[in-house]
């Protein structure tokens, strides 16, 4: 049997004011004429954005949801070109290591997704530079939170720029001037507009990077709709990784938005998956990508209940039998 966890994304629809992702913008620092005292109110905000995290956390212990997508905007402005001389991490160390010693302690899955603006294949060196500064600030969140940065930073390949073989080769010129501890960061995921599955595979295979399938977005976008024929290379990436393999799972809004993701996950398309699956590996951790969050799990849940093909485990996990 295949044992499946399901996670969620960044915010919960039943925590009543519990936003990790609180901000401001540049324009309102900018009217703040006291720079030290505009500085102090966004570090009070990005603290409010990690006990918020922790909020989230206990919410997801008391509901036995072991699996979690923290938000990339914890820290607003933290790379911004005009505050590079800020601090960020100094006033937020003993609160990062009380939100990593909780996900340890509770043996909790978290990681994140960098937003679309990160792209290590682009053209341009100023976009390349801005893209590792990014990712340097998860790194630096992630070792504040006392957590091995291995393999918990899912990005798509990046711009296509209507050269497909080119931006994948860029993609591997670029990744040669990363870190190699941003490197271990990183899973990629097949994305629904530019880059195919067997395109992500190419990269995957190449580097040493684990891939993240989404399901629907292969649906939206294919040159081969088998993706079963090359589930096997998509194991193949984990071999090295000290997680299970990861998916995404969502379902399209309707037939004329089939790229947009629903509230809640078509529980019949994510069984089709599943059963063509079963068996082949002993993990999957399944995050979803819906409009209500960890609402949308729930009710994945309670569909999952009254399916003969389930062996119930706890609040987000279950035997594919």
């Amino acid at each position: 049997m295949t044992l499946v966890r399901l996670g969620y994304v960044a915010m919960s629809m039943e925590l009543q004011n519990a936003s990790p992702s609180k901000t401001m913008t540049f324009s309102q620092f900018q009217k703040i004429k006291d720079r030290e005292a505009a500085i102090r109110k966004l570090e009070r905000i990005a603290l409010n954005n990690l006990e918020n995290t922790l909020r989230l956390f206990k919410h997801n212990l008391i509901n036995e949801i072991h699996f979690y997508r923290m938000t990339s905007r914890l820290i607003p402005l933290a790379t911004h070109e005009e505050l590079l001389d800020w601090d960020y991490l100094a006033p937020l160390l003993g609160m990062l290591r009380e939100v990593g010693a909780f996900a340890k302690k509770h043996r909790m899955r978290v990681d994140f997704h960098p937003d679309h603006f990160v792209l290590i294949n682009s053209p341009k060196q100023e976009v390349l530079k801005n893209s590792v500064q990014n990712l340097k600030l998860h790194y630096l969140l992630l070792k504040g939170m006392g957590l091995d940065q291995t393999h918990r930073c899912v990005m798509h390949v990046g711009g296509n720029y209507k050269e497909t073989v080119q931006s994948l080769e860029r993609f591997v010129d670029n990744w040669m001037l990363l870190p190699p501890a941003i490197q271990r960061m990183i899973m990629l995921e097949n994305d629904d507009t530019s880059f195919t599955l067997d395109d992500t595979l190419y990269l995957c295979e190449k580097l040493g990077i684990p891939l993240v399938f989404d399901y629907h977005h292969h649906l939206a976008h294919h040159k081969d709709p088998h993706w079963e024929e090359r589930w096997d290379r998509v194991t193949q990436t984990w071999k090295d990784s000290p997680f299970p393999i990861k998916m995404h799972i969502s379902s399209p809004k309707s037939e004329k938005t089939f790229r947009h993701h629903a509230d809640y996950v078509d529980a019949d398309m994510f069984f089709a998956f599943l059963h063509e699956i079963k068996g082949s590996v002993p993990q999957i951790d399944c995050m979803i990508e819906a409009k209500m969050k960890d609402q949308a799990l729930f009710t994945l849940m309670e569909d999952c209940k009254k399916r003969e093909d389930v062996e119930i485990v706890d609040g987000s996990s279950f035997f594919l039998r």
